[in-house]
């Protein structure tokens, strides 16, 4: 497909914006496109420090991969909703720590896809996997053979949800979504999320949120009861649900709400109820 100069893998559509390709582009990445850019810069005019809260959501991913492989001992990571990558990815700060770590890409953009299977290089002793999937359909996330062939549900996992709740609208039921994966994971298995919130600045977010939907796109802030939700029972590790920069930060932060995003993670307590999600052979 082309536009102009512009060319694109089959099956994207380069005349609607996605949010794995406007976050490539606050990310200073080149894999997005001119209606990307346009939706991304109106979002930068409401949001002028986007580029700096999507670094440090991306900071968040880094520490939480660490603190999930070294505190928790979570071997095997499934991460919904990539994103183009942006190195270093999640495989490869957990591979660091501990390199037979496995880790599930899931994503719905074939951009992704193309650039997954070109960059996400796995350890020679771990294994890194993409699949291509849908969060708002969750058993194609969870009967996907690729993940039944890489995680190991009989052990804990590491089910990531970073900035992809937002996509789902209420009406939606995001909050449905997400406990058919926490019931579909073993016991000790960690849960991370970060969300936009609307709490910090709501005028600025507020106009971001319309810039967005103006581009036909969904975006919800939501606020922090509502993120809270999505971890139903779980036990949230220290320091809770937090602005996203205060979270385990590797520097004192001075000003933890200048990126609008909560962030926590949480762990699946002991039970006699068995994983809902399939186990490999």
């Amino acid at each position: 497909m082309e536009l102009g100069n512009e060319v694109a893998p089959p099956g994207v559509n380069i005349n609607v914006p996605h949010s794995a390709r406007i976050y490539d582009y606050w990310l200073g990445g080149k894999d997005n496109f001119a209606v990307d850019r346009a939706v991304g810069d109106a979002m930068i005019q409401a949001i002028p420090d986007l580029r700096y809260m999507a670094g440090e959501n991306r900071k968040f991913v880094h520490r939480a991969a660490r603190a999930l492989v070294s505190g928790e001992g979570i071997r095997q990571f499934l991460d919904v909703g990539t994103g183009i990558p942006t190195s270093p990815n999640l495989h490869e700060v957990a591979q660091r720590l501990e390199p037979s770590t496995r880790v599930v890409y899931a994503d719905n953009d074939p951009i992704v896809l193309v650039h997954a299977r070109a960059l996400m290089i796995s350890s020679d002793e771990g294994r890194s996997e993409y699949i291509s999937a849908d969060i708002r359909d969750t058993r194609s996330i969870l009967d996907d053979k690729a993940l039944r062939d890489t995680l190991d549900f009989s052990k804990p996992i590491g089910l990531t949800l970073i900035a992809i709740l937002m996509l789902l609208a209420d009406a939606d039921d995001p909050w449905a979504r997400v406990a058919e994966l926490r019931d579909a994971m073993p016991s000790g298995s960690c849960l991370a999320i970060t969300h936009p919130t609307a709490d910090f600045a709501p005028d600025e977010m507020n106009q971001a949120v319309r810039a967005a939907t103006d581009a036909g796109m969904t975006l919800v802030a939501r606020d922090r009861a509502a993120v809270q939700r999505f971890f139903g029972d779980w036990e949230l590790l220290s320091p809770g649900l937090v602005p996203v920069s205060s979270w385990r930060p590797d520097a004192p932060v001075e000003n933890p709400e200048a990126a609008y995003y909560w962030a926590g993670v949480a762990r699946k307590p002991p039970s006699t109820r068995s994983p809902t999600g399939p186990s490999r052979p």
